[in-house]
């Protein structure tokens, strides 16, 4: 049995897969999450093989397992907000759906749909993206997508910030997502605009473009952190503002490891404290 809703308490269930390098994926959600203040919990829907260079292998847990695993955490800890990152097929889809409708308890949903690695691993089967468009989508608190994401669900050019508003509104309009979050990173120009659709209408956020190679796990971290302000009690649109702040500062904090697309630099409040 779920837990009944109470007063948020920080408590965040990441549903997604383990990246060994540490810098997307499960770790990098729970770095985030950690970092900024609460509590990180798992079910793990794949272990990849991974590093800075690229995915060289995906070994799916099995359905019943990732079941398992949210039963276990839900029933016992609960959960404030659900955060969904890699989902890998159509059936580990439809197992975290049929989960949250059976022990969610209405908690809401941080939806970053990935597709594709950074080094260009396909992370999700085609037909996976249909059951995300048609059954998960409508859960969504937020959705999260990059601009090829929101190509693949919307069936829309993302080119441009009209696309991105396009997009967004064919998310929420159509699809069901309570709000949108239709992220610039993958559009050229010197400025990074991230274009969120609410109920109120159109935010488009800006910031420069930082030039580095510390891009890994940029979509994971700030899904979580969004994910891990609104377990805190905030609001869609301040928790989306503060999360692009601090995914700023991991960036510009980046440890620099590795040789291909580096990891973040995650725990950077933990020093200013």
């Amino acid at each position: 049995m779920a837990q009944a809703r109470t007063k948020p308490k920080g408590r965040v269930l990441i549903v997604a897969g383990s990246d060994s390098g540490g810098g997307a994926g499960i770790q990098a959600d729970i770095k985030t999450v950690t970092a900024l203040g609460g509590y990180a919990m798992t079910a793990i829907t794949a272990v990849t093989v991974q590093n800075t260079l690229g995915v060289t292998g995906v070994h799916p847990v099995p359905t019943d397992i990732l079941k398992g695993q949210i039963e276990v955490v839900v029933g016992d800890l609960g959960a404030d907000v659900w955060k969904l990152g890699m989902l890998g097929s159509a059936d580990h889809v439809r197992t975290v759906l049929d989960a949250w409708y059976a022990v969610g308890d209405g908690a809401p949903v941080v939806l970053d749909p990935v597709m594709i690695a950074k080094g260009g691993a396909s992370l999700l089967a085609e037909d996976a993206i249909e059951v995300i468009r048609d059954q998960l989508l409508p859960t969504a608190a937020i959705v999260t997508p990059n601009a090829p994401e929101a190509e693949a669900l919307t069936g829309v050019e993302v080119r441009d910030l009209d696309g991105q508003m396009n997009a967004a509104e064919i998310l929420v309009e159509q699809l069901g997502a309570f709000t949108a979050l239709v992220k610039g990173g993958h559009i050229e120009g010197d400025t990074v605009r991230d274009v969120l659709l609410t109920r109120e209408g159109y935010r488009v956020f800006e910031s420069p473009r930082i030039e580095t190679r510390a891009t890994h796990g940029t979509g994971c971290t700030l899904a979580s952190a969004i994910a891990a302000h609104m377990a805190q009690g905030q609001g869609v649109e301040h928790a989306v503002e503060k999360a692009r702040a601090y995914l700023m500062e991991a960036i510009r904090n980046a440890p620099g490891f590795g040789q291909g697309h580096q990891p973040l630099g995650h725990g950077w409040p933990c020093r200013l404290a």
